[in-house]
Protein backbone atom coordinates (compact mmCIF):
# COMPACT_ATOMS: atom_id res chain seq x y z
CA UNK A 1 0.00 0.00 0.00
CA UNK A 2 2.82 2.34 1.09
CA UNK A 3 5.21 1.44 -2.37
CA UNK A 4 1.42 2.46 -4.24
CA UNK A 5 1.39 5.51 -2.63
CA UNK A 6 5.10 6.13 -3.67
CA UNK A 7 4.46 5.63 -7.15
CA UNK A 8 1.83 7.68 -6.96
CA UNK A 9 3.50 10.57 -5.75
CA UNK A 10 6.19 9.78 -8.14
CA UNK A 11 4.33 10.28 -11.19
CA UNK A 12 2.61 12.73 -10.28
CA UNK A 13 6.11 14.59 -10.03
CA UNK A 14 6.86 13.39 -13.00
CA UNK A 15 3.93 14.81 -14.72
CA UNK A 16 4.69 18.17 -13.07
CA UNK A 17 8.28 18.58 -13.88
CA UNK A 18 6.93 17.99 -17.89
CA UNK A 19 4.38 20.14 -17.64
CA UNK A 20 7.08 23.05 -16.22
CA UNK A 21 9.64 21.85 -18.66
CA UNK A 22 6.98 22.28 -21.92
CA UNK A 23 5.80 25.89 -20.35
CA UNK A 24 9.44 26.92 -20.34
CA UNK A 25 9.95 26.02 -23.92
CA UNK A 26 6.65 27.51 -25.12
CA UNK A 27 8.23 30.52 -23.35
CA UNK A 28 11.12 30.57 -24.59
CA UNK A 29 9.58 30.43 -28.12
CA UNK A 30 7.00 32.98 -28.00
CA UNK A 31 10.15 35.25 -26.67
CA UNK A 32 12.20 34.13 -29.55
CA UNK A 33 9.57 35.16 -32.25
CA UNK A 34 8.71 38.09 -30.43
CA UNK A 35 12.89 39.53 -30.33
CA UNK A 36 12.61 37.64 -34.77
CA UNK A 37 9.66 40.20 -35.59
CA UNK A 38 10.64 42.95 -33.22
CA UNK A 39 14.41 42.94 -34.93
CA UNK A 40 12.93 42.34 -38.79
CA UNK A 41 10.61 45.63 -38.28
CA UNK A 42 13.44 48.68 -38.30
CA UNK A 43 14.96 46.71 -41.19
CA UNK A 44 11.83 46.79 -43.63
CA UNK A 45 12.05 49.67 -46.22
CA UNK A 46 8.64 50.18 -46.44
CA UNK A 47 5.70 51.10 -43.88
CA UNK A 48 3.10 50.12 -45.69
CA UNK A 49 1.63 48.69 -48.87
CA UNK A 50 -1.55 50.62 -50.68
CA UNK A 51 -3.94 50.00 -53.12
CA UNK A 52 -2.61 46.22 -54.50
CA UNK A 53 -4.83 45.85 -57.87
CA UNK A 54 -4.22 42.30 -58.51
CA UNK A 55 -6.88 41.70 -61.10
CA UNK A 56 -5.98 38.99 -63.71
CA UNK A 57 -6.81 40.12 -67.08
CA UNK A 58 -7.71 38.04 -69.99
CA UNK A 59 -3.93 37.46 -71.44
CA UNK A 60 -2.13 38.50 -68.85
CA UNK A 61 -1.30 34.96 -67.42
CA UNK A 62 1.70 32.91 -66.48
CA UNK A 63 4.74 33.72 -64.57
CA UNK A 64 4.54 36.57 -63.33
CA UNK A 65 7.23 39.54 -63.77
CA UNK A 66 8.12 41.71 -60.83
CA UNK A 67 8.86 45.28 -62.09
CA UNK A 68 10.03 47.80 -59.20
CA UNK A 69 10.04 51.32 -60.15
CA UNK A 70 10.23 54.67 -57.60
CA UNK A 71 7.60 57.80 -57.95
CA UNK A 72 8.83 60.92 -57.29
CA UNK A 73 6.21 63.74 -57.10
CA UNK A 74 8.02 65.83 -59.61
CA UNK A 75 8.40 63.09 -61.77
CA UNK A 76 4.98 61.32 -61.73
CA UNK A 77 4.90 61.75 -65.22
CA UNK A 78 7.85 59.73 -65.87
CA UNK A 79 6.74 57.22 -64.15
CA UNK A 80 3.44 56.98 -65.49
CA UNK A 81 4.84 56.67 -69.38
CA UNK A 82 7.63 54.54 -68.09
CA UNK A 83 4.49 51.59 -66.37
CA UNK A 84 2.41 52.41 -69.79
CA UNK A 85 5.21 52.09 -72.02
CA UNK A 86 5.88 48.80 -70.65
CA UNK A 87 2.00 47.51 -70.48
CA UNK A 88 0.95 48.31 -73.94
CA UNK A 89 4.14 46.77 -75.47
CA UNK A 90 4.08 43.16 -73.87
CA UNK A 91 0.85 40.55 -73.13
CA UNK A 92 3.26 39.51 -70.19
CA UNK A 93 2.07 39.19 -66.75
CA UNK A 94 3.80 41.98 -65.48
CA UNK A 95 3.22 43.48 -61.53
CA UNK A 96 4.58 46.72 -60.81
CA UNK A 97 5.59 47.36 -57.53
CA UNK A 98 6.08 51.57 -57.10
CA UNK A 99 8.10 53.15 -54.50
CA UNK A 100 6.82 56.61 -53.39
CA UNK A 101 6.66 59.06 -50.43
CA UNK A 102 3.60 59.94 -48.17
CA UNK A 103 3.08 63.38 -50.38
CA UNK A 104 2.90 61.68 -53.59
CA UNK A 105 0.23 58.56 -52.74
CA UNK A 106 -2.74 60.30 -53.03
CA UNK A 107 -1.82 62.23 -56.40
CA UNK A 108 -0.46 58.55 -58.16
CA UNK A 109 -3.25 56.62 -57.10
CA UNK A 110 -5.79 59.39 -58.82
CA UNK A 111 -3.72 59.52 -61.94
CA UNK A 112 -3.61 55.60 -61.81
CA UNK A 113 -7.10 55.07 -61.10
CA UNK A 114 -8.72 57.66 -63.77
CA UNK A 115 -6.90 56.42 -66.61
CA UNK A 116 -6.59 53.66 -68.65
CA UNK A 117 -3.66 52.41 -66.39
CA UNK A 118 -6.43 51.29 -63.58
CA UNK A 119 -5.78 47.86 -65.40
CA UNK A 120 -1.97 47.41 -64.99
CA UNK A 121 -1.43 45.10 -61.86
CA UNK A 122 0.26 47.21 -59.32
CA UNK A 123 1.13 47.60 -55.95
CA UNK A 124 2.62 51.02 -54.02
CA UNK A 125 4.83 51.19 -51.14
CA UNK A 126 6.09 54.08 -48.97
CA UNK A 127 9.93 54.20 -48.77
CA UNK A 128 10.96 54.64 -45.62
CA UNK A 129 12.80 57.34 -45.71
CA UNK A 130 15.35 56.76 -42.56
CA UNK A 131 16.94 53.98 -43.80
CA UNK A 132 19.20 56.46 -45.27
CA UNK A 133 20.22 58.05 -41.90
CA UNK A 134 23.99 57.99 -41.20
CA UNK A 135 24.35 56.53 -44.89
CA UNK A 136 24.61 59.68 -47.09
CA UNK A 137 27.48 62.37 -46.03
CA UNK A 138 25.23 65.37 -44.08
CA UNK A 139 27.54 67.70 -46.81
CA UNK A 140 26.40 66.14 -50.41
CA UNK A 141 25.78 68.49 -52.51
CA UNK A 142 23.88 65.72 -55.37
CA UNK A 143 20.78 65.58 -56.93
CA UNK A 144 20.93 62.48 -55.51
CA UNK A 145 21.44 63.26 -51.43
CA UNK A 146 17.87 65.24 -51.46
CA UNK A 147 16.26 62.24 -53.16
CA UNK A 148 16.01 59.07 -50.95
CA UNK A 149 14.12 56.67 -53.97
CA UNK A 150 17.10 56.37 -55.81
CA UNK A 151 18.49 54.19 -52.96
CA UNK A 152 15.17 51.95 -53.34
CA UNK A 153 16.49 49.56 -55.62
CA UNK A 154 19.24 48.76 -53.16
CA UNK A 155 16.49 46.68 -50.96
CA UNK A 156 14.55 44.75 -53.87
CA UNK A 157 14.70 41.70 -52.21
CA UNK A 158 12.44 43.33 -49.58
CA UNK A 159 10.21 45.25 -51.67
CA UNK A 160 9.81 41.58 -54.00
CA UNK A 161 9.69 39.25 -51.09
CA UNK A 162 8.24 36.37 -52.68
CA UNK A 163 9.94 36.65 -56.21
CA UNK A 164 13.14 34.75 -57.52
CA UNK A 165 13.87 36.98 -60.32
CA UNK A 166 12.97 40.97 -60.74
CA UNK A 167 13.11 44.08 -62.75
CA UNK A 168 14.23 47.49 -61.82
CA UNK A 169 13.53 50.76 -63.79
CA UNK A 170 14.58 54.15 -63.71
CA UNK A 171 11.68 56.09 -64.24
CA UNK A 172 13.40 58.34 -67.02
CA UNK A 173 12.81 55.08 -69.13
CA UNK A 174 10.46 53.98 -72.73
CA UNK A 175 10.49 50.65 -73.37
CA UNK A 176 9.39 49.94 -76.71
CA UNK A 177 9.85 46.06 -76.97
CA UNK A 178 8.20 43.25 -74.87
CA UNK A 179 9.74 43.11 -71.50
CA UNK A 180 9.22 39.35 -71.02
CA UNK A 181 12.32 39.25 -73.08
CA UNK A 182 14.79 41.22 -71.03
CA UNK A 183 12.82 39.03 -67.96
CA UNK A 184 14.24 36.49 -69.55
CA UNK A 185 17.75 37.90 -69.81
CA UNK A 186 20.47 34.91 -68.95
CA UNK A 187 22.38 35.58 -65.75
CA UNK A 188 25.35 33.59 -64.83
CA UNK A 189 25.78 31.12 -61.99
CA UNK A 190 26.20 33.04 -58.88
CA UNK A 191 25.93 36.50 -60.23
CA UNK A 192 23.02 38.47 -58.23
CA UNK A 193 22.30 41.15 -61.01
CA UNK A 194 22.92 42.09 -65.05
CA UNK A 195 23.67 44.98 -65.54
CA UNK A 196 24.56 47.31 -68.82
CA UNK A 197 28.82 48.06 -69.34
CA UNK A 198 29.50 51.76 -69.83
CA UNK A 199 32.39 51.42 -72.00
CA UNK A 200 31.33 48.34 -75.15
CA UNK A 201 28.42 49.57 -76.58
CA UNK A 202 27.42 52.85 -78.74
CA UNK A 203 25.26 54.43 -76.94
CA UNK A 204 28.23 54.92 -74.22
CA UNK A 205 31.46 55.78 -76.04
CA UNK A 206 31.27 59.39 -76.77
CA UNK A 207 28.67 61.30 -75.04
CA UNK A 208 29.30 62.36 -71.90
CA UNK A 209 31.78 65.37 -71.40
CA UNK A 210 32.91 67.25 -68.11
CA UNK A 211 31.87 65.00 -65.91
CA UNK A 212 35.37 63.12 -65.30
CA UNK A 213 36.05 59.56 -67.05
CA UNK A 214 32.81 58.14 -65.95
CA UNK A 215 32.66 55.26 -67.85
CA UNK A 216 35.28 53.41 -65.45
CA UNK A 217 35.46 53.17 -61.72
CA UNK A 218 37.90 55.58 -61.53
CA UNK A 219 35.47 58.21 -62.47
CA UNK A 220 33.45 56.75 -59.32
CA UNK A 221 36.02 55.71 -56.71
CA UNK A 222 38.69 57.82 -54.75
CA UNK A 223 41.60 54.96 -55.71
CA UNK A 224 43.92 56.53 -53.29
CA UNK A 225 41.71 55.49 -50.10
CA UNK A 226 42.83 52.66 -48.35
CA UNK A 227 39.72 51.12 -48.30
CA UNK A 228 39.24 50.93 -52.03
CA UNK A 229 43.15 49.62 -52.55
CA UNK A 230 42.41 46.87 -50.25
CA UNK A 231 39.92 45.95 -52.57
CA UNK A 232 42.17 44.97 -55.36
CA UNK A 233 40.39 46.75 -58.08
CA UNK A 234 41.57 47.58 -60.99
CA UNK A 235 40.74 51.59 -61.72
CA UNK A 236 40.27 51.21 -65.56
CA UNK A 237 38.00 48.63 -64.89
CA UNK A 238 34.51 49.53 -67.07
CA UNK A 239 31.59 50.95 -64.85
CA UNK A 240 27.78 49.92 -65.26
CA UNK A 241 24.51 51.68 -65.26
CA UNK A 242 21.99 50.81 -62.67
CA UNK A 243 19.40 52.57 -64.16
CA UNK A 244 18.14 48.91 -65.03
CA UNK A 245 18.71 46.16 -63.37
CA UNK A 246 17.76 42.54 -63.69
CA UNK A 247 18.37 40.84 -60.36
CA UNK A 248 18.07 37.23 -59.49
CA UNK A 249 16.66 38.08 -56.17
CA UNK A 250 17.72 34.78 -54.55
CA UNK A 251 21.23 34.78 -55.28
CA UNK A 252 20.86 38.96 -53.85
CA UNK A 253 19.75 37.26 -50.26
CA UNK A 254 21.99 34.37 -50.11
CA UNK A 255 25.01 37.41 -51.37
CA UNK A 256 23.77 39.53 -48.37
CA UNK A 257 23.74 42.10 -51.31
CA UNK A 258 21.26 45.06 -49.73
CA UNK A 259 24.29 44.41 -46.46
CA UNK A 260 26.83 45.25 -48.83
CA UNK A 261 25.64 48.63 -50.14
CA UNK A 262 24.71 49.36 -46.67
CA UNK A 263 28.17 48.79 -45.16
CA UNK A 264 30.06 51.06 -48.36
CA UNK A 265 27.20 54.07 -48.12
CA UNK A 266 28.46 54.36 -44.07
CA UNK A 267 31.67 53.61 -44.79
CA UNK A 268 31.91 56.56 -47.66
CA UNK A 269 30.22 58.69 -44.77
CA UNK A 270 33.27 58.20 -42.71
CA UNK A 271 36.16 57.94 -44.91
CA UNK A 272 34.63 59.70 -48.15
CA UNK A 273 35.25 56.94 -50.83
CA UNK A 274 33.61 58.46 -53.63
CA UNK A 275 35.54 59.93 -56.53
CA UNK A 276 35.43 63.71 -56.70
CA UNK A 277 34.55 63.86 -60.26
CA UNK A 278 30.69 62.21 -59.59
CA UNK A 279 28.05 63.48 -61.70
CA UNK A 280 25.75 63.53 -59.13
CA UNK A 281 26.03 60.04 -58.67
CA UNK A 282 25.90 58.39 -55.08
CA UNK A 283 24.00 55.13 -55.57
CA UNK A 284 26.56 53.97 -58.37
CA UNK A 285 29.90 53.92 -56.04
CA UNK A 286 28.64 51.50 -53.44
CA UNK A 287 26.92 49.12 -56.62
CA UNK A 288 29.94 49.41 -58.60
CA UNK A 289 32.11 47.53 -55.48
CA UNK A 290 29.48 44.75 -54.79
CA UNK A 291 29.21 43.89 -58.12
CA UNK A 292 32.99 44.09 -59.20
CA UNK A 293 33.64 41.50 -61.68
CA UNK A 294 30.50 39.45 -60.16
CA UNK A 295 27.57 40.66 -63.20
CA UNK A 296 25.77 39.70 -65.95
CA UNK A 297 25.36 41.70 -69.16
CA UNK A 298 22.16 43.04 -70.60
CA UNK A 299 21.62 43.00 -74.22
CA UNK A 300 22.89 46.48 -75.99
CA UNK A 301 19.44 47.57 -77.62
CA UNK A 302 17.84 46.81 -73.84
CA UNK A 303 19.37 50.03 -72.60
CA UNK A 304 20.27 52.96 -74.73
CA UNK A 305 21.99 55.52 -72.80
CA UNK A 306 22.61 58.82 -72.97
CA UNK A 307 19.56 60.26 -74.50
CA UNK A 308 19.28 63.25 -71.60
CA UNK A 309 23.17 64.06 -72.69
CA UNK A 310 24.45 66.92 -74.25
CA UNK A 311 25.58 65.56 -77.84
CA UNK A 312 22.80 62.48 -77.91
CA UNK A 313 20.43 64.12 -80.29
CA UNK A 314 23.26 64.53 -82.98
CA UNK A 315 24.57 60.81 -82.28
CA UNK A 316 21.77 58.77 -82.76
CA UNK A 317 19.39 58.30 -85.63
CA UNK A 318 15.98 57.93 -85.74
CA UNK A 319 15.62 54.60 -87.11
CA UNK A 320 18.32 53.17 -84.32
CA UNK A 321 15.72 54.80 -81.39
CA UNK A 322 13.20 53.23 -83.22
CA UNK A 323 14.76 49.56 -83.21
CA UNK A 324 15.91 50.23 -79.81
CA UNK A 325 14.10 48.39 -76.88
CA UNK A 326 14.65 50.62 -73.65
CA UNK A 327 15.59 53.85 -74.37
CA UNK A 328 17.14 56.06 -71.18
CA UNK A 329 17.31 59.75 -71.18
CA UNK A 330 19.92 59.58 -68.27
CA UNK A 331 21.58 63.23 -68.03
CA UNK A 332 20.33 66.36 -67.02
CA UNK A 333 17.82 66.28 -70.62
CA UNK A 334 14.48 64.71 -69.32
CA UNK A 335 11.81 64.31 -72.69
CA UNK A 336 9.08 65.95 -70.43
CA UNK A 337 11.54 68.83 -70.60
CA UNK A 338 11.90 71.63 -73.22
CA UNK A 339 15.48 71.15 -74.27
CA UNK A 340 15.46 67.25 -74.57
CA UNK A 341 16.22 65.15 -77.21
CA UNK A 342 13.48 62.41 -78.82
CA UNK A 343 11.09 63.86 -76.54
CA UNK A 344 8.11 62.87 -79.38
CA UNK A 345 8.97 59.07 -78.63
CA UNK A 346 8.40 59.85 -74.94
CA UNK A 347 4.92 61.90 -75.53
CA UNK A 348 3.45 58.42 -77.27
CA UNK A 349 3.21 57.13 -74.37
CA UNK A 350 3.02 59.89 -71.62
CA UNK A 351 -0.68 59.82 -70.08
CA UNK A 352 -2.12 63.45 -69.08
CA UNK A 353 -2.52 64.07 -65.75
CA UNK A 354 -6.16 63.72 -64.28
CA UNK A 355 -5.05 66.50 -61.86
CA UNK A 356 -3.49 69.29 -64.27
CA UNK A 357 -0.77 69.47 -61.85
CA UNK A 358 2.42 68.27 -64.34
CA UNK A 359 2.23 68.09 -68.17
CA UNK A 360 5.76 68.06 -70.10
CA UNK A 361 7.13 71.69 -70.98
CA UNK A 362 7.58 71.87 -74.92
CA UNK A 363 9.61 74.60 -76.69
CA UNK A 364 6.23 75.58 -78.63
CA UNK A 365 4.52 76.37 -75.21
CA UNK A 366 5.40 79.12 -72.39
Amino acid sequence: MTLRRVNVVILLLLAVAFLIIVQRNLLSLSDLLHKENSDAGPILPFEAELSPNNRQESGRKGEEIPVLITAAEDRLGAVVAAMNSVYQNSKANVVFTIVTLNDTVDHLKMWLSETHLKNVKHKIVIFKSELLNGKIPKNAQTVEATKPLTFARFYLPFYIPDAEKGIYLDDDIIVQGDIQELYETSLKPGHAAAFSDDCDSASAKGIIRGAGNQNNYIGFLDFKKDAIKKLGMRANTCSFNPGVIIANLTEWRNQNITQQLEHWMELNTQEDLYSKTLAESITTPPLLIAFYKRHSSIDPLWHVRHLGSTGAGSRYSSQFVKAAKLLHWNGHYKPWGRASSFSEVWDRWFVPDPTGKFHPVRRHTD
